[in-house]
């Protein structure tokens, strides 16, 4: 049984809400969870106070005993130092230029450099 520390969605349309619950991952997101660690309200400035609220020792004790908090959780918690930041890659291979894309850019490269040596002959 993998527990998990993840996001349960809550508000209305348009106004969500999240509660911060250790859950295990086969229960549903919004369903059923052992334990609420805290809230998280997206709508708040990213300055407020009361933007996300964490009951510290009990997200200490779910993560001392091997719960694994998802990755927006994890953001969450590593800025009021609870856990480590996770490592995001900003860029993904799938995006990566093309090689024709990549020769196109390397031609034009080029012929600036050739315009920019032509205006410093003349």
């Amino acid at each position: 049984m993998t527990v998990r520390i993840r996001l349960a969605r809550g508000g209305s349309k348009n106004a969500p809400f999240h509660k911060i619950v250790v859950a295990d991952q086969r229960f549903p997101r919004d369903g059923r969870f052992i334990e609420r660690v805290g809230s998280y309200n997206p709508l708040l400035p990213s300055d407020s106070a009361d933007r996300v609220i964490v009951k510290a020792e009990r997200v200490k004790y779910w993560l001392g005993v091997g719960a694994q908090p998802t990755e927006r959780v994890a953001k969450l918690l590593s800025k009021l130092g609870l856990c480590d930041a996770p490592k995001v890659n900003a860029r993904p291979q799938k995006s990566a230029p093309k090689a024709k894309a990549v020769e196109r850019a390397k031609a034009k490269a080029a012929k600036a450099e050739e315009a920019a040596a032509a205006t410093a002959e003349a």
